[in-house]
């Protein structure tokens, strides 16, 4: 693997399935969508059946509490191992220009390997490549069990820049008339269209470098937000995928440790993890919030009550008539965190003043942790969308919250100069516009 340390990282060999393969059938999404809607997976494995996918590579996390994820885990190796021995796949070697149809838009990446010596998630980081929200680290060791052994990584990971005059996506979108072509498709269930193209031309390729280069350089980055030029570049923040990031990180610290040698071991594969790279600043790319939903409520406890002695005097709640009122109120709020409530019995908005946290979310997280921990609810679900949030909180035994959307151009400077934001603060996209699994790289 070609690799730029200076900017973490490298051009990676990429496996796509070759021709004669259904790619609408090949490309599933992300592994953490639809976690509340089984009917979704199911509908997904009746459409796919036994041929070739990428849905007989993952773990849907809404199957991680079931009672042999053993067995799961050993069918996603050996359905690896059986894709690689079969000539499954076409490699090719260089980044991958992508463009992603959702919605009425058209969002564009550049899928390339990052370099986890220069990520760290844990809270205070000042690393190249930084998590932009909590990471919840007892969700890490479950999927290490999945990603251990692999033969294969497919990701769902997106990574943002924050590059306002658009100089590293923009010139590849200006060439791709001439850039191999890769793939164009229709994604299953009406979740838009997904195109890929080569990028192997050096020219190119050292123009991409070049210009995330010129994003890090000390002096320009601290112009541009600001600062003092001693203030440790922020290159990378990630959008979607933290955890499986924080995973891929977590082995390969395993795999040095347990090295004979330590320099050799920095050619492993597992250095580096696949990823997507989306400019902040791209139209199509809209910050959406993410809802949360309590199931299972426990009938002996009052939520709102305890919310307001946790908040002491600084709660307020009032009835709202429809949904349409509570989103409005929620959406437009300053100053007091506004935070709508659906239940069973109908719609409301929490108030809270003089708020601890710099977000809603961030307000609400504080006490939701609290309430879970002490079994205030069986379960806790982060939601996207709307219609998910009110269909599920509106049952009978369950209470959810409608969240704000954060404006997505305050994103670096907030992750710089405050740390990572509250777990779940926000998301790239509706369900549908997630990251579809496309790409694959040999990790052995």
């Amino acid at each position: 693997m070609k690799k730029f340390e200076s900017i973490g990282i490298g051009i990676p060999q990429v496996l796509l399935p070759k021709k004669g393969i259904d790619p609408t059938k090949w490309a599933i999404v992300a592994c953490d969508q639809f976690t509340s809607e089984p009917e979704y997976w199911k509908e997904v494995e009746q459409l796919v059946g036994d041929e070739p996918s990428t849905l007989h590579l993952i773990y849907p996390e809404l199957y991680l509490n079931e009672a042999d994820p053993d067995r799961r885990i050993a069918s996603i190796r050996n359905k690896m191992d059986e894709y690689l021995e079969l000539g499954v796949f076409s490699p090719y070697e260089g980044i991958a220009y992508v463009e992603r149809d959702a919605a009425g838009k058209t969002r564009k990446g550049l899928v390339l390997c990052v370099d986890l010596d220069r990520y760290d998630y844990h809270a205070g980081s000042s690393s190249l490549i930084r998590a932009s929200e909590g990471t919840i680290l007892e969700r890490i060791p479950p999927r290490m069990r999945i990603r251990e052994g692999a033969g294969l990584e497919l990701p769902h990971i997106m990574i943002l820049i924050d590059d306002p005059q658009d100089t590293v996506v923009g010139p590849l979108t200006q060439s791709k008339d001439i850039l191999q072509g890769l793939y164009d498709f229709e994604l299953m269930k009406k979740s838009g269209r997904l195109r890929g193209y080569l990028v192997d031309d050096p020219e190119l390729e050292r123009g991409v470098e070049e210009a995330l280069e010129n994003l890090a350089a000390p002096q320009n980055f601290a112009r541009h937000y600001d600062l003092p030029e001693d203030t440790p570049v922020l290159l990378f923040a990630m959008g979607d995928g933290n955890h499986s990031l924080a995973t891929a990180k977590a082995i390969w610290e395993k795999v040095k440790e347990s090295a004979p040698d330590q320099q050799a071991v920095r050619d492993d594969p597992r250095r580096f993890a696949l990823a997507e790279i989306v400019n902040v600043h791209d139209e199509a790319l809209v910050f959406e919030p993410i809802h949360r939903v309590l199931f299972e409520l426990d009938t002996d406890r009052d939520l709102l009550k305890e919310m307001e002695a946790h908040y002491s005097g600084r709660f307020g709640f009032s009835v709202a008539d429809s949904l349409d009122e509570m989103k409005k109120q929620v959406d437009a709020q300053s100053g007091a965190h506004k935070i709508g409530v659906i239940r069973s019995g109908g719609y409301g908005i929490i108030e809270i003043s003089n708020p601890d946290s710099n977000l809603p979310v961030g307000s609400l997280q504080l006490f939701l942790d609290k309430f879970i921990d002490d079994g205030g609810a069986e379960e806790i679900d982060y939601v996207h969308g709307t219609s998910v949030v009110d269909k599920l909180g509106r049952v009978s035994g369950n209470m959810g919250f409608y969240l704000p959307a954060m404006d997505k151009n305050d994103l670096f400077k907030t992750v710089i100069l405050d740390g990572a934001l509250p777990r779940k603060t926000f998301s790239m996209g509706e369900a549908e516009e997630k990251r579809f699994y496309m790409e694959c790289r040999k990790l052995v």
